[in-house]
């Protein structure tokens, strides 16, 4: 059963055209990845996905619904959260804080609420502290909670930056390049914590250049090449695909096999 499904999609910048009608499935509970060289589509396609982007034409359906032209929050309320190429969090504000704006888009409280200090807003303020605190242990980094974003490594706030994202409780996850800029050992975390991810029912599309961490993640992968999808299947059949394999994998294929 497919959770997210985008039908034609299509998004030109001017002359230049971005997305070129693509269509693809993210079943449930599954991990799929999206690749393809610098200036694929990629990120266009997930800015499409969130609501970042407006399509020129197409349609995108989450969980058997158009959310087609919605705006990124609604999205997110309806389940769907997302990271970026690069972290983008408040520095004058400390690690929790920076968790809880995540679930903060989850809040019940309405601006009166929030202006009179209502009782109920304190409580649900406590809630959404726990919760946030919660998925900062999950990825390794509760014992931050009090720090200056601004203080901590890259890699550091690339793990806070996801921690933000599961603090939606999101039903999907989109990975924007989320190994970019890791070291090896970092990678490896990183390969483990998402596999930890899925296996609390979250799906996740994941966007990355890392071909050893795509191959021996993904369920099923998408190549993208100038805009348009040139192959969908398993990681065994995009590694044997002789289209892909030219216009893009190249010798990594052999480095993958090796590893």
């Amino acid at each position: 059963m497919a959770l997210l499904e985008t039908e034609t999609l299509r998004k030109s910048f001017g002359g230049l055209l971005a997305v070129d009608g693509v269509s693809f499935k993210v079943e449930v509970g599954q991990i799929t990845s999206l690749i393809g060289p610098n200036g694929a589509g990629k990120t266009t396609l997930f800015n499409l996905v969130t609501g970042l982007l407006p399509p020129d034409r197409g349609t995108v359906r989450f969980k058997d619904q158009s959310v087609t032209g919605w705006k990124p929050h609604q999205i997110a309320r309806a389940g769907m959260s997302r990271t970026f190429q690069n972290p983008s969090l408040f520095g004058r504000m400390n690690v929790l804080e920076n968790v809880m704006v995540g679930r903060h888009c989850c809040s019940d409280s309405g601006f009166w609420g929030c202006a009179l200090r209502l009782p109920s807003q304190k409580r649900e303020e406590q809630r959404i502290r726990a919760a946030s605190l919660e998925e900062l242990d999950f990825v390794g980094l509760a014992y931050l909670a009090s720090f200056p974003a601004s203080a901590l490594t890259f890699g550091q706030r690339r793990m806070v930056e996801l921690a933000r994202a599961l603090a939606t409780e999101p039903e999907m996850l989109l990975l924007d390049e989320p190994a970019s800029g890791l070291n090896t050992s970092e990678k490896r975390e990183l390969g483990d914590l998402i596999i930890r991810v899925r296996k609390r029912g979250v799906t996740i599309l994941l966007v990355e250049h890392d071909m050893s961490m795509v191959m021996g993640l993904s369920d099923s992968v998408v190549v993208l090449h100038n805009g348009a999808k040139i192959a969908e299947g398993t990681p065994v059949e995009i590694q044997n695909d002789e289209k892909v394999v030219r216009v893009y994998l190249g010798g990594e294929v052999e480095n993958v096999a090796a590893g």
